[in-house]
């Protein structure tokens, strides 16, 4: 579902750059290097959801992410757009695909094993579940935020009359 989900943001953007191609005034270099970067994204996903980092698809789209760039500053430098296009353009041309690429790559994070489904087999040299099951404490954000909450921030105390 995740690879026909970014294959259509692929395809998308490929639409998008068509469009400033067509009806826009941008440079040419601007929409090559996009659709560079596009079709790169496309072989990408031929191994999805697994990413060979020496694969010259995937170098390319690292590559063709810092130029994109630059061409864009360079482009929006010298050229006024109100902020919100300059920000349209960004999101939906730059950083739309390689976002939700490198959001999936937490995807099979469901899979790992966590301490309810090993338990049974768990010997006593595991030492991140025994850290957790002697520290019977919550972990994650919002015990954090509660903790820098009770530790950082001054208390008021009530004034009783």
């Amino acid at each position: 579902m995740t690879k026909r989900v970014i294959w259509w943001m692929v395809v998308g953007t490929l639409c998008i750059y068509l469009g400033i191609f067509l009806f826009e005034d941008f440079p040419r270099s601007v929409v090559i290097g996009g659709f560079i970067s596009q079709l790169a994204h496309l072989f990408i996903l031929k191994t999805f959801p697994f990413f060979v980092l020496t694969s010259p698809a995937f170098i390319v789209g690292i590559v063709m992410l810092f130029v994109n760039h630059y061409l864009a500053f360079q482009y929006f430098s010298t050229v006024y757009y109100s902020f919100s296009e300059v920000m349209a353009y960004f999101t939906l041309c730059l950083w739309l695909v390689p976002f939700a690429l490198f959001v999936s790559l937490s995807a099979n994070e469901n899979v790992l094993p966590t301490l309810s489904e090993t338990r049974p087999l768990l010997d006593d040299t595991d030492v991140v579940s025994n850290y957790f099951l002697r520290h019977g404490k919550k972990y994650g954000l919002l015990s954090f935020f509660n903790y820098a909450k009770d530790s950082i921030l001054p208390h008021r105390s009530k004034k009783a009359f």
